[in-house]
């Protein structure tokens, strides 16, 4: 048998993840292309790519840190497998209301967002604010907060101060909308300035959880949305 066809592009993204994994997680371009030895043009290339992916996220200063698909890779194999189970529904989500849709958990404390299907027609929104950090800002926030036990989100709520993103945030605690059960949650430009979105909850075997699509808030699109959530919830169930 002949030598195995490598990709080299494969091999150098995965050396970055490699060495920024070896510095504590966090780096800037220059640093990891030095101890990568590739040129600064292509490791940019490489991380821009790595990043729209989710393997990596870019922070306000320029650095990079590890994203969110390591976490689902590194600590939840069995997330991993219900994700794909549930793809088709999120897929399904996204093309009924024509918007990014975002899966998130609660995990330990904070909200994470597990998986994030797009396409051309339905493109993300620049996380500007980690939805950990915006949970009073974001519809599947608001979802996973109005999940959790009283004494549970007053803990998150105290960790996490109300941060103004908007004209329209609500940055008084008493004053936020959680939802009821079998109720959706909105997100009316309260994150970013003209974007709504609709978020439902999604119940797993190991804690809660929300799916959240880009989506003005129409009672249909609040049907589809819950609609969604319980394929989502079933499907990672049988991914479990």
């Amino acid at each position: 048998m002949g030598e195995p066809t490598l990709i080299q592009s494969v091999q150098r993204a995965l050396r970055l993840l490699e060495v920024l994994a070896e510095r504590d997680g966090r780096a800037r371009a220059k640093e990891l292309a030095r101890a990568a030895g590739l040129p600064l043009a292509t490791t940019y290339h490489l991380l821009r790519t790595c990043a729209h992916e989710g393997w990596l996220q870019r922070l306000d200063d320029g650095s990079y840190v590890l994203g969110h698909r390591i976490d689902v890779v590194r600590q939840h194999g069995t997330a991993a497998r219900g994700l794909a189970h549930a793809r088709p529904a999120l897929e399904w989500l996204r093309d009924e209301l024509g918007g990014a849709v975002y899966l998130a958990r609660y995990v330990d404390g904070e909200i994470v967002v597990t998986e994030i299907v797009d396409s051309a027609r339905a493109p993300r929104i620049d996380l500007w604010v980690g939805v950990h950090d915006a949970g009073h800002a974001t519809a599947i926030g608001k979802c996973i907060l109005g999940q959790l036990a009283a004494d549970a989100r007053l803990d998150y709520l105290a960790r996490h101060p109300l941060h103004d993103l908007t004209p329209r945030t609500v940055v008084d605690p008493r004053r936020l909308r959680l939802p009821l059960a079998g109720e959706v949650a909105v997100d009316d430009g309260e994150y970013a300035v003209g974007v709504c979105c609709v978020a439902a909850a999604v119940p797993t075997l190991d804690g809660v959880g929300a799916v959240g699509v880009v989506s003005p808030s129409t009672e249909p699109a609040r049907r589809t949305a819950l609609t969604a959530a319980g394929r989502i919830s079933r499907a990672l169930a049988l991914g479990a």
